[in-house]
C-alpha cells in the first residue's frame, strides 16, 4: 500500500511517459536543498543527481513541479529552488472571515497567520497556500504575506444569484467566501435574481479581478420548501447520488438473511431483544437485551453486521469511506449506505432474523464491566421500541405504558438496574455528563417550520447511551488485547489556555474548578454537579463543553477525556459511521483466528483515515447547523416586532448575544440597542460595561427582547431591548419574505 501523497501518485501514473530510474525521490531532493544552504538552480540539481538527457530533465522537472505544488519548496524570482520553511515561508489552508480577511492555518500545526484583506484578494476559503511572516506584534501573533497559491480548495460556490446594473454575480452561502462570483455573460442558466444556484468557479481571483464563474445549476427561490437543506448540501458538498457501481453491488445483495448466513453462528433468537430508538428512525443498528446472574447482570448488545456484507475495496465500502458518516437533517437522512442496507438487510427489524457482531457483558453489582466477549450471531428482534414509550413505563409509570411494552416489561426493567449501576460506576470515575437540552425543529407536511421545541434526554436515552459505551470500552479492550491497528475515538483534556479562561468564567459565578494546570474529568464533572439547580447551568455548561479539546479518530490510543476512560472506539453504529465498520472487521479477523501482522484496515494509513473520518464528521455537523440555523431563521420571519423573554449567552465588543427561552433560538443585541452610552467590553468577566450609565450587560443576565431583523441570507437574527429605551425599528422584510414562501417545490435546472 502505497503511504504517497496524492500528488505525487498522480506522477507516476500520467500516460505513457518512460520511468526514470534513477530520478531522486523528495526526500532526497529536500535533503539536497537544506544541505545547499541556499536555492539551487534547476541545472545543478540535475548535475548534481547526474540527470542529463533530456527525458531526465522532464522527470525531474514534474517532480519539482509536484514538490512546488504541495508547498513542500518554492521557486524565488530567479527560478530557484529552495526549502520553504528555510526562506522564512509557512504553507497551510486559508481559513476565510466574513469581514473579508483570514488566516493561514499551517500544515505544521503551528500558530495561525493572520492575513489581511489586501492578501485575501487572492484568496479563498480553503486554498493552501505559502506565506511570509512579515510582522509580529507584541503578543507573538503573526501577519503573512501570500507568496503563492499552491491549490485552490473551491471549485464550485453555492449562492444567490444577483443582478446589479447590468452586472451578474452570486453572493457565496457560505459566508468565509468573502468575495462575489462574477458570472460570465451569457453563462447564468437564465436564472432569476434572487434565486440560488451552484456555481463553477473558472477563474480564481487575482488581486485585480474577483473570482469568475459559470452557473451549473439552479435551484430556485430561497422560499421553497426544502432549500435550506438543498444548499446546505451543495455548500459542504455532501455526497448524495450513488454510482452504477454501488446500485449494482447492493442490487446483488440478499434482501433477506438465507440459512447460508446464519451456519457457524451463535444462535439468539431465543433470547428477548429489543431496539430502542426515536420515533422516525429506520435504521436500526443496535439492539439490547438484559437478564440476572448471581455477580450482577448478563447485558448483551447486538449490533448489525454490516461487515459480511460490505468488503473492502468494493464500491459499497468507497462509497461509504468516502461519505465516513451518514447526515440527519430534520426531513431527511443521507445514507452513509444504500438504504436496501441501512433500513433493510442490515437494520434489526423486529420478527425478522439479522445477523450481528455481539458483544457479551458480565456487569458486576458495582457497575463494573466483569469480562466480555465478542462474537458472530444471530438475532430475532422481538419489538421496536421508542425512547418515549420506554421512558414512559421506566420513568415517568405513566397508565398503560408497562402493558404497551408487553413480554419486554421485565427484561427492560433489568436493564436499568443494570442501567443504574453502570451510572453509578460512571460517576465514581469523574466522567463528564453534559446534561445539554437540545432543539428539535418540526417540520409540517409542506415543509414549512411548525414548532421548535426542546429534546431532552429521559432515561431511556441514558440507558442506551450506557450500553454502547460498555460496548465501545469492551471493543477498545478486545482490540489491544489482540494487537490489532484501530481507529481510536480519542478526546483530549482542554488546553492550558482554554483551562485559564474557564476558570475566569467560572469565578464571576462562584465556582471553581480544581486540578490545578491539569483538571481531570472529575473536576469538569464536580462542577457540573454543582451547577445543576442553578437557572444559569444550561450556559455553565455550554461554556465547559466550548472549552474541551474536539473529539476525533486516530490510530495512537490517548484516552477520551470526557467519558473518562483509558481506551475508546466506536463499535456500535456501522451502518452510519465508517470508522464503526473499520473496528468490526477488525474484531471479525481476531474471531477467525487471524494473525495481527496479516490484517489491513484501509486501503491507506490509519492516520489518513482518521483525518478524513474526523472531516466528514464536522462536515455533517456544520451542514446541519448550517440547515437549522436557516429554519430557525425562517421561523422567526413572521414574529418582527415581538418580545421575548432571554438570556445572554455570549458577549462581544459589538453586542450581547442572547438565547430565547423554550424556543432556544440565538440573535444579537448590538450595542448600538443598548443605550445611549460608551460600552466597554471586559472579555476576562464576560460584559460590558457602561461608561456613563454604569449599566452592565453580563453572561447569563435575563433580559425581555424584541425582535427587530431576520436575515436568512446571513442566518442571523438582531433583537433589541424591550424596555423602551430605543425607537422600534419598523421593517416589512419578515412578512413579505413569510408570504412569498412557496407550497410545492421548484423544478432544478442543470447543465
Amino acid at each position: 500500500m502505497s503511504t504517497k501523497p496524492l500528488r505525487a501518485r498522480r506522477e507516476t501514473s500520467r500516460g505513457a511517459r518512460p520511468r526514470v530510474a534513477n530520478l531522486p525521490e523528495r526526500h532526497t531532493l529536500i535533503e539536497f536543498l537544506a544541505q545547499s544552504g541556499a536555492p539551487a538552480a534547476f541545472a545543478r540539481i540535475a548535475d548534481a543527481h547526474a540527470l542529463r538527457s533530456p527525458a531526465e530533465h522532464e522527470a525531474l522537472q514534474r517532480r519539482l513541479s509536484a514538490m512546488e505544488r504541495d508547498g513542500q519548496i518554492i521557486r524565488n524570482r530567479r527560478g530557484d529552488f529552495g526549502l520553504v520553511d528555510r526562506m522564512d515561508l509557512v504553507t497551510g489552508r486559508v481559513i476565510g472571515h466574513r469581514d473579508g480577511f483570514g488566516f493561514l492555518r499551517p500544515d505544521d500545526a503551528g500558530a495561525d497567520l493572520f492575513l489581511s484583506p489586501r492578501q485575501m484578494r487572492s484568496l479563498m476559503h480553503g486554498d493552501r497556500a505559502v506565506a511570509r511572516v512579515v510582522k509580529v506584534d507584541r503578543d507573538g501573533r503573526r501577519e503573512g504575506a501570500l507568496v503563492e497559491v499552491v491549490e485552490r480548495g473551491v471549485g464550485k460556490v453555492v449562492g444567490r444569484f444577483r443582478r446589479e446594473s447590468g452586472v451578474a454575480f452570486v453572493r457565496p452561502h457560505n459566508s468565509r467566501i468573502h468575495q462575489d462570483v462574477h458570472i460570465s455573460p451569457g453563462a447564468d442558466l437564465d436564472a432569476g435574481d434572487g434565486d440560488y444556484v451552484v456555481t463553477r468557479i473558472t477563474e480564481p481571483p487575482t488581486r485585480r479581478h474577483p473570482p469568475i464563474g459559470v452557473v451549473e445549476e439552479v435551484l430556485g427561490d430561497r422560499m421553497l420548501p426544502g432549500m435550506e437543506i438543498d444548499v446546505a448540501v451543495r455548500a459542504y458538498e455532501l455526497p448524495v447520488a450513488w454510482s452504477e457501481a454501488v446500485e449494482s453491488e447492493a442490487a446483488a445483495l440478499p434482501s433477506e438473511v438465507d440459512a447460508a448466513g446464519i451456519e457457524g453462528r451463535e444462535d439468539l433468537r431465543g433470547l428477548g431483544f429489543v431496539t430502542i430508538d426515536g420515533e422516525d428512525a429506520r435504521d436500526f443498528d443496535d439492539a439490547v437485551y438484559c437478564e440476572r446472574t448471581p455477580r450482577g447482570w448478563r447485558l448483551m448488545v447486538a449490533i448489525a453486521d454490516v461487515s459480511t456484507y460490505v468488503h473492502p475495496g468494493a464500491a459499497l465500502d468507497e462509497e461509504a469511506r468516502l461519505r465516513g458518516n451518514s447526515v440527519y437533517f430534520p426531513d431527511r437522512v443521507i445514507p452513509m449506505l444504500p438504504e436496501s442496507i441501512s433500513n433493510g438487510l442490515c437494520s434489526l427489524r423486529p420478527h425478522e432474523d439479522r445477523l450481528c457482531l455481539g458483544c457479551e457483558m458480565i456487569v458486576t453489582g458495582s457497575g463494573r464491566v466483569h469480562r466480555s466477549r465478542f462474537f458472530e450471531g444471530v438475532i430475532r428482534s422481538r419489538a421496536r421500541l421508542t425512547y418515549t414509550e420506554v421512558s414512559g413505563a421506566l420513568e415517568r409509570n405513566e397508565p398503560g405504558a408497562r402493558a404497551r411494552l408487553g413480554a419486554a416489561a421485565p427484561m427492560l426493567e433489568t436493564l436499568r438496574d443494570a442501567y443504574a449501576a453502570l451510572r453509578r460506576a460512571r460517576d465514581e470515575r469523574g466522567a463528564i455528563d453534559f446534561d445539554m437540552t437540545e432543539t428539535r425543529v418540526v417540520l409540517g407536511p409542506d415543509g414549512r417550520v411548525v414548532r421548535l421545541e426542546p429534546a431532552a434526554r429521559n432515561v431511556a436515552h441514558r440507558i442506551i447511551e450506557e450500553c454502547m459505551v460498555a460496548a465501545n470500552v469492551s471493543a477498545a479492550r478486545f482490540l489491544e488485547r489482540h494487537r490489532l491497528p484501530a481507529l481510536y475515538r480519542i478526546h483530549e483534556g482542554p488546553p492550558p489556555d482554554k483551562v485559564e479562561e474557564l476558570r475566569a468564567f467560572l469565578e464571576e459565578f462562584g465556582l471553581k474548578l480544581g486540578g490545578g494546570d491539569g483538571p481531570e474529568p472529575r473536576h469538569f464533572a464536580a462542577v457540573i454537579e454543582r451547577a445543576a439547580s442553578r437557572p444559569d447551568a444550561h450556559l455553565i455548561q455550554t461554556v465547559m463543553l466550548r472549552s474541551l479539546s474536539q473529539a476525533v479518530y486516530a490510530p495512537g490510543n490517548a484516552g477520551h477525556f470526557g467519558l473518562a476512560h483509558r481506551a475508546y472506539v466506536h463499535f456500535t453504529s456501522p451502518i452510519r459511521r465508517y470508522p464503526d465498520l473499520v473496528v468490526h472487521r477488525a474484531i471479525r479477523h481476531a474471531l477467525r483466528r487471524g494473525r495481527p501482522g496479516d490484517f489491513k484496515p484501509a486501503r491507506e494509513p490509519l492516520a489518513v483515515l482518521g483525518d478524513h473520518c474526523s472531516m466528514t464528521e464536522r462536515r455533517a455537523d456544520d451542514a446541519t447547523r448550517d440547515a437549522i440555523a436557516w429554519l430557525k431563521c425562517e421561523f422567526m420571519l413572521d414574529k418582527l416586532g415581538e418580545v421575548f423573554d432571554a438570556t445572554i449567552t455570549g458577549v462581544a465588543a459589538f453586542g450581547v448575544f442572547v438565547t430565547l427561552d423554550e424556543i432556544f433560538v440565538e440573535g444579537l443585541v448590538h450595542v448600538s440597542a443598548l443605550g445611549d452610552d460608551y460600552f466597554h467590553f471586559d472579555p476576562i468577566r464576560h460584559r460590558l460595561n457602561g461608561e456613563r450609565s454604569h449599566r452592565a450587560f453580563r453572561l447569563s443576565d435575563r433580559m425581555r427582547v424584541r425582535l427587530t431583523k431576520v436575515d436568512l441570507d446571513e442566518r442571523r437574527v438582531d433583537f433589541e431591548p424591550a424596555g423602551g429605551e430605543r425607537r422600534r425599528r419598523e421593517s416589512s422584510q419578515g412578512s413579505t419574505l413569510a408570504r412569498g414562501r412557496r407550497r410545492g417545490r421548484g423544478s432544478v435546472r442543470r447543465r
